[in-house]
């Protein structure tokens, strides 16, 4: 009696089994789930459950791109190291979703002179310059894209000492290390170097310019929505004495050399939108301070144009100020006016030419602590400055990481 029970009770667990087994695959033959090329796409209402797996592809369920490029750009500054972070990257989005923020500068050629993506360049095969950090950068500039983030290119231009090892001929020397018998004996070892250690490019090499102009073409192939370039100027820190320029002459002016440039760029690419930071000082100066930077000689080639109004960057007794970083709001609606007087100046003489300030903002510590009353008192400062002209601000912090309480979104309460 009880071996029969127990045959009994092996049928009907064999028949529950069964049963479920059917229910499962039946259930899961009718699913709305959709494997295509390795990825999972969730369809809630399809009109035919037997989908053609050869026929279908990814794109025809991609989400259409409705991107709309901000007319006030509100920025925040970012490494290729940063921006190779998925946790950064949330943690921009992030921004962007709750903050006044809806747009990012990431460099792609920094400091360093390296390239920080994979770059089609045969010039950057040449150089040794690709470091990729940002594995990706197509699908980074698609993923911002598609949660709205306007995306521009950062370029550092001529200090570049990856540039200045790989061309020498190209580079600025020392005057000591070159030695009195060997003046044009340029190579790697001659090199001169500002305070950080840093090789900087003649500002007059015109292979120079091909190379940067050529990256800045890539940016925008890549889907970059602007292209911002920074150290177009020559050196102002290190043994300035000691430099020997092997293309610059010294006779011909430094804002003439800087101004060729900026139209070449142009001439390259006329239908970009294009960014150039400036010092702050010339917002103020109208002459020449020993950098080549004249602000309307951005002006006529710019789109944007882009002082670094940082505050502790000014030299104490700055208008009057002992300490210009305590007095953000003073400092950067100042020199922000001066910038929009020369610019009206501009307008009236040249027609058909409409350039926008754009300026850095300062968003670390350095003469004084910025927490968010003192961000937020450099945005109000734009903003009164420029009124209905106001274009936006980009926001620098070395950390790369920003005073959210400074950045609160009007338009999201």
């Amino acid at each position: 009696m009880r071996g029969f029970f127990k045959i009994y009770i092996v049928i009907f667990l064999a028949l529950i089994f069964f049963t479920l087994t059917v229910i499962f695959f039946a259930s899961f033959n009718s699913s709305n789930t959709i494997i295509v090329n390795k990825e999972t796409i969730i369809k809630d209402n399809l009109s035919n459950g037997n989908i053609d797996h050869s026929t279908t592809t990814i794109e025809e369920f991609e989400e259409e791109d409705t991107f709309v490029p901000p007319e006030i750009v509100k920025a925040v500054y970012s490494t290729s190291w940063s921006a190779s972070q998925e946790g950064f990257i949330n943690y921009l989005i992030d921004m962007a979703s709750t903050t006044e923020i809806n747009s990012v500068v990431i460099d792609i050629k920094d400091f360093s002179g390296y390239l920080g993506y994979d770059s089609s360049l045969d010039k950057a095969k040449e150089y040794g310059s690709e470091q990729i950090r940002i594995k990706d950068i197509k699908a980074l500039i698609k993923r911002l894209r598609k949660e709205n983030i306007y995306t521009i290119a950062r370029i550092v231009v001529f200090q570049d000492p990856i540039l200045a090892k790989a061309r020498p001929g190209l580079a600025i020397h020392s005057r000591a290390k070159l030695g009195p018998n060997t003046p044009k004996d340029f190579t790697a070892q001659t090199l001169w170097l500002d305070k950080s250690g840093l090789a900087w490019i003649d500002p007059s090499s015109k292979e120079a310019w091909e190379y940067n102009v050529s990256v800045a073409k890539e940016a925008i192939e890549l889907g970059f929505n602007e292209v911002n370039l920074d150290y177009i100027r020559f050196p102002t820190d290190g043994n300035l004495a000691d430099i020997v320029y092997p293309i610059w002459d010294g006779e011909i002016a430094k804002p003439l050399i800087i101004k060729e440039f900026l139209g070449y760029i142009r001439k390259e690419l006329p239908e970009a939108n294009l960014s150039i930071d400036l010092f702050g000082l010339a917002t103020v100066n109208k002459e020449d301070f020993g950098v080549g930077q004249i602000i309307e000689h951005a002006f006529r080639y710019f789109d944007y144009i882009c002082p670094m109004l940082y505050p502790s960057h000014y030299a104490d007794g700055f208008e009057g100020y002992g300490n210009p970083a305590k007095y953000p709001y003073e400092i950067v609606k100042y020199c922000t006016e001066q910038a929009l007087l020369r610019l009206e100046e501009f307008k009236e003489k040249e027609e058909g030419i409409n350039p926008q300030l754009r300026p850095w903002l300062q968003d670390f510590d350095l003469g004084a602590n910025y927490d968010a009353d003192m961000v937020k008192a450099e945005i109000q400062a734009v903003q009164d400055a420029t009124g209905d002209d106001f274009k936006g601000y980009m926001l620098w912090s070395p950390t790369n990481f920003y005073t959210k309480d400074a950045l609160e979104s009007s338009y999201l309460e």
